[in-house]
């Protein structure tokens, strides 16, 4: 708007014309019509005006520019449905179960809208650290991380949450580190049941001789696993009623090493009555130890429900493994990770402390099987089929 005023006289509305009055033949002349004239503004007043548009026009300007920088630096983000970004960190594809974690996280998640970024570490621990800055580096809304070593890896949780990332540990707890939720089966369970049907199998037996075959040191399942056991072993050990004559942990898990050590220990004239081992890899490692040292039929249990262990179930090498529901575990996982991306408080039902605070925690239940309740578990889930099982 001009400071300029207005010229009063241009706002006049000049004489009009020279009318003929018909009735008479003459024509008069019309006195001057003259309109009121045009109000003016104050010039106070128009300068206050035109200061408020400014001042109006540059808060609007401040403001969208403070928006546009927090929407640009903020970390944190809410991320629509159809656009959440699942980055999964897995340690290895040892086991055959890591396949079916990996198959059931992505078919849930697509079934949600969601997508899943997979990448696989091979047990490196230097590789998997580079594999979660890179899935952080590419803006992830929720990293899904089974650890190789629960503590290495710890690092980079703190740069998740710098990148506004939550950290979902998955199977495995993530150590010493602010982890957002941990989703796993209650491994202290699995330890019970592996402990218990053992010595339920040795009932009769006075100072029966267990074996108990570890998992990986670097794994915090294989430390909670062990505490499980331990809960049914020790009051027994106090009282008389078992032994146990062997505690050694499995690097990895690796089936091998069991064999090797199991073995080195049997062909110096030990024997066992019974093994508990940490999964079926390692129950499989230790079962042919025995074999090769002239040990059959005695109880051995272990976890994962494995086809091979499933397989020896009914062979009769092997008494019980633990059954947990991948899918249900993978179902679970994926929903509180969108819930999470969807800036949701996730759904806990137990709390385990990693070393730097109690983690809100999400536990399933394991499920011993026999060959007993074979069809009633694995086959009756859809984990396997029939065929599978017991062949064509």
């Amino acid at each position: 708007m001009s400071d300029q005023l207005l010229d009063p006289g241009e706002n006049e509305i000049n004489a009009a014309p020279d009318v003929v009055n018909e009735s008479v033949g003459t024509t008069p002349q019309v006195p001057s019509l003259e309109t009121s004239p045009v109000v003016e503004l104050d010039p106070k007043k128009k300068k206050s005006k035109k200061w408020l548009w400014i001042a109006i026009a540059s808060a609007v300007i401040i403001a969208l520019a403070i928006v546009g920088y927090f929407l640009a630096t903020a970390p944190a983000k809410i991320a629509s449905k159809s656009s959440v970004r699942i980055g999964l960190s897995l340690d290895t594809y040892q086991e055959s179960r890591w396949e079916k974690d990996r198959q059931y996280i992505k078919e849930r998640a697509e079934a949600s809208g969601a997508k899943v970024t997979t990448m696989i570490a091979d047990g490196d621990d230097q590789l998997q650290i580079e594999q979660v800055e890179n899935l952080i580096s590419q803006r992830v809304d929720v990293l899904v991380i089974v650890p190789h070593d629960a503590k290495t890896i710890a690092p980079v949780i703190e740069e998740a949450h710098k990148a506004g990332i939550k950290v979902l540990s998955y199977d495995r707890l993530i150590l010493d580190s602010d982890v957002d939720i941990y989703v796993s089966f209650d491994n202290e369970q699995v330890g019970k049941n592996s402990a218990q049907y053992v010595v339920d199998a040795l009932a009769t037996k006075t100072g029966a001789k267990i074996a108990y075959v570890g998992g990986a040191p670097t794994d915090n399942n294989a430390t909670l696993i062990k505490k499980g056991v331990m809960s049914v072993l020790t009051p027994l050990i106090a009282s008389g009623k078992v032994k146990l004559v062997y505690d050694v942990p499995t690097a990895d898990w690796k089936p091998d090493l069991a064999y090797t050590s199991l073995k080195a220990y049997l062909d110096k004239g030990n024997v066992v009555d019974g093994v508990i081992a940490a999964n079926d890899g390692t129950a499989f490692g230790a079962i042919r130890a025995l074999q090769e040292s002239g040990i059959n039929g005695i109880p051995v249990t272990g976890q994962d429900a494995e086809l091979t262990a499933i397989q020896r179930l009914i062979a009769g090498t092997q008494l019980m493994t633990n059954y947990k529901s991948i899918k249900s575990l993978a179902s679970q996982a994926v929903d509180i990770a969108i819930d999470m991306a969807h800036g949701k408080a996730p759904t806990q039902n137990a709390k385990i402390n990693n070393g730097f605070k109690d983690v809100p925690s999400y536990l399933l239940t394991p499920v011993p099987v026999t060959k007993a309740n074979i069809d009633a578990t694995v086959i009756k889930d859809g984990y396997y089929t029939t065929a599978e099982v017991y062949g064509p």
